[in-house]
């Protein structure tokens, strides 16, 4: 009959698949609160979410959950309290107190084989060519940042923009491109996160588009300027959304492989920190203040555009 496993054992397995040691220098990965030491604390459900916030805490506390596992770092940088007038402090205190360990794999699963890259591609339905930015130490030239693609046959940037909007959960800002809607794409570079320091590296890879998130005014108007490179931006939450599923997927494997009586979710919650987005109309002149008219059509447009919900 299958074991529940010690939270030791399930941890050294999420250090297998994501080991802490490929993190970035800067990056804060691996066990953040749990007794690993406790040969009686046995997991027998984990939740994988985006970020660590209270809402995230308290599902995983409603659903049972011994193991919490997320992308995104609670502690980046440094502190001095987890005292419960802070909200880093409650989510802790929330956590130890309801036998909830977390666990972070952030740049070090950003790079892996498969990575957040690499279920952002599956998502959109690309096919994966090899990594944007090669991780040097992979013999296999799998590991890196970002995936070069292409698709199963191209499409039109409108429809490429669709595509995305449709398959990444639904957040306030939708996606936004730059770029003849029209253009024939054929390839992608896609990378989970913010992406925009990799522009040179994307324009080197001769793609036709790339998506990523979190996109500034000066360096894609930069990227636009050098050449015609096809840009979307979607919601940072959005584009690594994606992994959780590929990552509890993952641990599911290993669960079955030992035996283990272990159950994965993924959080369906919207943790994206944006929750309305008001289209602008079109004007006379892109500066001209908007008519009583066009305010009230445009409310309307928000209220039906905005659609609440879990990602897809």
């Amino acid at each position: 009959m299958p074991a529940q496993p010690t939270l030791s054992e399930v941890i050294a397995a999420l250090d297998t698949l994501w080991p802490r040691d490929r993190a970035e220098q800067w990056d804060a990965v691996g066990t953040v609160c749990g007794d690993v030491t406790d040969q009686q604390a046995r997991v027998s459900r984990v939740l994988f979410a985006v970020d660590p916030v209270q809402q995230v805490a308290d599902e995983a506390v409603a659903k049972g959950a011994e193991l919490l596992v997320t992308h995104h770092p609670l502690y980046l940088r440094g502190t001095t309290t987890v005292a419960t007038d802070t909200f880093k402090g409650r989510v802790v205190h929330t956590l130890i107190r309801n036998g909830v360990a977390l666990h972070v794999a952030h740049t070090n699963a950003d790079t892996a084989d498969p990575g957040v890259s690499d279920a952002l591609a599956s998502a959109l339905g690309l096919r994966v060519l090899r990594p944007l930015v090669p991780d040097a130490t992979d013999p296999d030239g799998r590991r890196g940042l970002g995936r070069i693609c292409e698709l199963e046959r191209p499409l039109a940037l409108g429809d490429l923009v669709e595509r995305a909007a449709a398959s990444l959960p639904v957040t306030a800002q939708g996606v936004r491109a730059a770029g003849d809607p029209a253009m024939t794409v054929r390839t992608v570079a896609v990378c989970g996160g913010s992406g925009d320091s990799l522009f040179e590296t994307v324009r080197a890879a001769g793609v036709d588009a790339y998506l990523t998130a979190d996109l500034r005014h000066h360096p894609a108007s930069e990227a636009r300027e050098h050449s015609p490179l096809a840009l979307l931006d979607a919601a940072h939450f959005a584009t690594e959304w994606p992994w959780c599923e590929q990552a509890a997927a993952q641990l599911d494997a290993v669960a079955e492989r030992e035996g283990w009586d272990l159950r994965t979710e993924v959080s369906r919650t919207v943790t994206d920190p944006w929750t309305a987005h008001a289209p602008s109309l079109p004007q006379t002149s892109p500066l001209a203040a908007p008519s009583a008219q066009d305010t009230a059509q445009q409310t309307a447009l928000t209220d039906n555009d905005l659609t609440p919900g879990a990602p897809n």
